[in-house]
């Protein structure tokens, strides 16, 4: 229970992150880049009656009814309640917080800002296994229907997105858009590497049985071994590779160091780990 109370917690702290840049950041310089907050700053200019919380709920709505029909069920409650979280914080920070110009005249460095807060906010979210939903909706679509990828789908959403802004904001703040679409993508794959600290580490030693007893018995994990060859002297060897947090991983090169200064050790550091101990398949 306290698992799930901190995963709904960190949710709804990078939810925020992403409704503080929309709100502070990207609407006062009308910065459409992407996603349905990118719309909704579109349709904002178009329709300013509706504030742009409720076009970003109005849309979520839409969208998610659109999705059921072509997709069926296959949002998960974290993406809905994501999706509605942004929305209506966005909404909520417009009554509380209103922006009447924008923070700096330099647009550079508030897209950059904004950017980053957006994309760790985001990573948080995807961490915990939701998304704010919006483009992503569109993107299964394409992929249902066209066979085009999902993440390519949602890259050509917010490039989508942000080229329209062009016809409403001008060539220079289009450009800028189209800018943050790229530095947002960046950012967020930079910093789920962040939170997947785990690393695959391959070891060939020849305390093999040691480091194998290591690793099940003091660390506490798991551990797959082969059966090698070496290619020069035709010796047969033992090849243990295992999964490792970093600090695991920094324990266990200590005790390589004092049982086998020649062991052969390569670390590869892992993107996304599903299965057994790790994150669920489904």
């Amino acid at each position: 229970m306290l698992k799930k109370v901190w995963s709904f917690l960190l949710m709804n702290l990078g939810a925020l992150g992403v409704a503080i840049n929309v709100h502070f950041f990207l609407s006062p310089n009308d910065l459409a880049t992407g996603g349905v907050s990118g719309a909704s700053i579109v349709l904002n200019k178009v329709i300013p009656d509706l504030s742009l919380g409720m076009i970003m709920i109005i849309l979520n709505i839409i969208l998610f009814i659109v999705g059921f029909i072509f997709l069926g069920f296959q949002f998960g409650l974290k993406t809905i309640y994501a999706s509605f979280a942004l929305s209506f914080m966005v909404w909520g920070l417009e009554a509380f917080f209103p922006m009447q110009e924008a923070l700096s005249d330099d647009l550079l460095i508030q897209l950059i800002i904004g950017q980053i807060i957006a994309a760790s906010g985001m990573a948080l979210v995807f961490h915990q296994g939701a998304s704010t939903g919006g483009t992503d909706i569109l993107a299964m679509i394409l992929n249902k229907f066209f066979s085009i990828e999902v993440g390519k789908g949602v890259l050509f959403s917010d490039i989508a997105i942000a080229t329209s802004s062009i016809f409403l904001f001008g060539p220079t703040v289009g450009m800028y858009a189209f800018f943050g679409v790229i530095l947002n993508g960046l950012v967020i794959d930079y910093m789920l590497q962040q939170f997947e600290d785990n690393k695959e580490i391959v070891i060939i030693s020849r305390e093999s049985e040691q480091v194998r007893h290591f690793i099940v018995n003091q660390l506490g994990r798991g551990a797959t071994i082969h059966q090698a060859k070496g290619a020069f002297n035709q010796e047969d060897k033992e090849v243990i590779t295992t999964i490792l947090s970093r600090k695991d991983y920094t324990r266990l090169k200590k005790y390589m160091t004092a049982i086998d200064e020649q062991a052969f050790i390569t670390v590869h550091s892992m993107n996304e780990i599903l299965g057994e101990n790790f994150k669920r398949l489904a």
